[in-house]
């Protein structure tokens, strides 16, 4: 079974008023269990649009959206996805440990319970020893952390994630890189990851795919599988083909796919 299908997908804001926008246009994506898929394109070109048209935060306006085979409002409802976004959206009044637990709290958990899956998730995003500590307190890139940890703490199949490394430094984003790949390989999820990055889509992609500017389409998937995900594979030759693929593919230029 898929973890995503979208299919015939399109998506028009304010339909049949002089400040229509068709934002999607005839969208057909299917991610596959345990696969990293990143979206990619030009600003307003959609991306984050499909990814909450996935997380059944908006409704397309035709076609449908599956999650684990079923529609996207019963997966939301059951809680079949994490999702986190650029900003890690913690609570301030809330601990480290608390925030993790919320997703729990609001699935009924008893306390204990729920504090032993958080303290769970927070020692996989290394973070355990700031479970008393308050999102203040931290650093971007940990509030990032927790937020995934979080995203992660009712184990869902499947990620969505909107740029959750966009307002990071470059030393933080690349280190936050390679723990998001460590977890969802430990984990087994699936993930749909929107970025503006290149460089980024291609060292954590199975797959990158771009989408054209508005009305968005898919005009290409480039399979990128590096054989490791390490700073060796930054440097590697398949890197940068696959790096220049997609940057061919964004630039509507005949491309080849990376070897």
């Amino acid at each position: 079974m898929s973890a995503v299908v979208v299919s015939s997908v399109t998506k028009t804001f304010n339909p049949g008023r002089p400040d229509e926008v068709v934002a999607l246009s005839d969208v057909d994506l299917t991610v596959g269990d345990g696969e990293f898929v990143s979206l990619i394109g030009p600003s307003g070109c959609g991306k984050s649009t499909l990814l909450r048209l996935i997380a059944d935060l908006i409704a397309p306006t035709t076609g449908t959206v599956t999650v684990a085979g079923k529609p996207a409002g019963v997966a939301r409802k059951e809680q079949a996805y994490g999702i986190a976004f650029q900003q890690s959206g913690l609570f301030e009044w809330r601990t480290v440990l608390r925030n993790v637990e919320l997703p729990l709290e609001l699935r009924g958990l008893a306390k204990a319970e729920r504090k032993a899956k958080a303290e769970e998730m927070l020692a996989l995003v290394g973070l355990e020893e700031f479970a008393g500590h308050y999102p203040a307190q931290l650093s971007g890139g940990m509030q990032q952390r927790v937020a995934i940890a979080r995203a992660l703490a009712v184990q869902p199949p499947l990620l969505l994630m909107d740029e959750p490394f966009g307002a990071l430094d470059e030393m933080t984003r690349e280190r936050l890189q390679s723990e998001l790949l460590a977890i969802c390989a430990k984990t087994g999820t699936s993930t749909v990851f929107v970025t503006h990055s290149i460089s980024e889509a291609v060292f954590l992609s199975d797959r990158v795919v771009v989408m054209s500017a508005r009305p968005g389409r898919i005009t290409a998937s480039i399979p990128v599988g590096l054989p490791t995900r390490d700073e060796a594979a930054r440097q590697s030759e398949h890197y940068f083909e696959s790096v220049t693929a997609v940057r061919q593919a964004l630039r509507g230029t005949p491309l080849k796919s990376a070897s």
